[in-house]
Formats: C-alpha cells, structure tokens, sequence
C-alpha cells in the first residue's frame, strides 16, 4: 500500500517537471541591454527608496484648512434664494469692459488736481473775476452716496461688485434700482471697482452724467442693463445651490430606477 502511494506522488512530481520544462522551452529569454543593465530594487527595509505617493487624503490638515473646505461645501448643499443667486451672474467681459472704459474717463479728482482747480478759481477772483467754475463730471462712489443718488433718480448707471463680502450689505441694491428703474450691472470685482475712484476696494459706484460726446455708449451701456439685468426675471427666479455629493447622487438614481422596476412590474400585473 505504501510503495503505491510513493510511486504516484514520484509519478504526479515527474509530470509537473515534464510540463514545466516544456513551457520554458516555448518562451525565449529576453536579451538583457549591456549598456542599461535590470537593476532590480529592493524596497524593503533598509533597501531602495520608497517611491513618492499622494498621502493628502491620509493627512491631518489644521482646522481652518477642514472649516474653509467643509463651508465652501456646506454652501453647494444650501439652497440659495434668487435674491443673493443673482450676484452669481456678473456681466460678460465684454460688456464690463466697455462700462470700465467709460467710467475710467470719468475718475474722481486726486488731491493735487483739486487743489490746483481751487487755486485757479482763488486767483481769477483775486484778479477781480467771477472765481466760480463748474463742477467736473466723476464717479461717485460709496455705498450711502450712491444710495442716495438712486433714490433721488439721478443716477444714470450703477455698477455693482458681486464680491461683496457680507452680501447683505448690497443684496438690497438691485431691487431699488428696479423699483425706481435705474440701469444697474453687476460685475467682478470690488477690487477693479476700487481702481475708478482711487480706492482699494469699492461695492458701488455710479455716474450721474457724461460729457456730450460720451452720451451714446453710456445710451448703449444703459440699455444692455436693462435687458440683462432690470428686466432679467430669470435672475428673479432662478435658485442656486442644491447640488448633492457624488454618493448621494448615486444614491438618488439607483433609487429612482428600483422605483422605475416596481411600476414596471405593477403596470404588468394589472
């Protein structure tokens, strides 16, 4: 009974080196290179260099990096209300472009300029005339200086920056400006807004006149205001926020389509 059970296992251990053998006849030994020679690593320890990897999901990361992302998500979560969604859609570059080139005609007065125009006007009075002059046409800025003149009417365009940081401190401008149907856009940034009036940053700035030459763009900015903006009502309609995770997605579909089954198989039923 022993010498049977050897002589299939020497027999089963024969077979496998037969096969082994023939395999290795049928394959061809690649030919190493002598000027780039295999140089297997070794990555165990203290071997080779382990090779870089992207460990930043395995990183502990300081607690403002975890609140600055976990609220920039928390606002995709959110549903936002047209009335601070429509900061969201600034003017094109083209159009802002041409507001800027014509607000830029019309900067505000540096201090040397001013006081160089009050010195003109001292001295022809001095000289015995009327030392009077008319006021240059600027840009008028700050938020309750503008508020001010929208009210009153005398606004001609407003620009408003989208970057406004707290919202609230402008979301209420573009209603008034349609109640008392004053051309408005909303554009990037309060940065480039800053640069018209000598300022770092501005929320608002607006022209209450241009120079007779300037009267047709400023017709033309007027009007393309009007139909993006004051007259928009898909800005007034329009919801942001509400967008899910991927997983929740996923989730969502795969739910629909087992809804989807069980009234296939109901309507089959019936």
């Amino acid at each position: 009974g022993g010498c049977t059970t050897e002589s299939v296992s020497m027999a089963g251990k024969k077979k496998t080196t037969t096969k082994g053998k023939a395999r290795g006849k049928g394959r061809k030994a690649p030919k190493e290179d002598p000027l780039h020679p295999s140089r297997p690593r070794n990555f165990r320890i203290g071997g080779d260099m382990q090779p870089p990897r992207d460990l930043s999901r395995f990183i502990k990361w300081p607690r403002y990096i975890r609140v600055q992302r976990q609220r920039r998500v928390l606002f995709q979560r959110l549903k936002v209300p047209p009335a601070i969604n429509q900061f969201k859609a600034a003017a094109d570059k083209s159009l802002a472009n041409e507001a800027f080139k014509l607000f830029d005609k019309y900067t505000p007065e540096t201090k040397a300029q001013k006081s160089e125009r009050l010195a003109a006007q001292a001295s022809s009075k001095a000289a015995g005339g009327d030392g009077t002059s008319a006021a240059p046409i600027v840009t008028k800025f700050g938020l309750n200086h503008v508020t001010y003149l929208v009210e009153k009417c005398k606004a001609q365009l407003v620009l408003i920056a989208t970057d406004v940081d707290p919202i609230e401190l402008v979301v209420w401008l573009p209603a008034l400006c349609r109640k008392k149907e004053v051309p408005f856009m909303l554009v990037n940034n309060k940065g480039r807004l800053g640069q018209l009036v000598h300022q770092k940053k501005a929320t608002a700035v607006c022209l209450t006149g241009v120079a007779a030459g300037d009267a047709a763009k400023l017709a033309k900015l007027q009007e393309a205001a009007m139909e993006g903006f004051n007259n928009n009502k898909a800005l007034l309609r329009t919801w942001g926020g509400g967008q899910m995770g991927l997983k929740t997605v996923a989730a969502l579909k795969k739910r629909e389509e087992a809804m989807a089954k069980e009234a296939a198989k109901k309507d089959d039923l019936l």
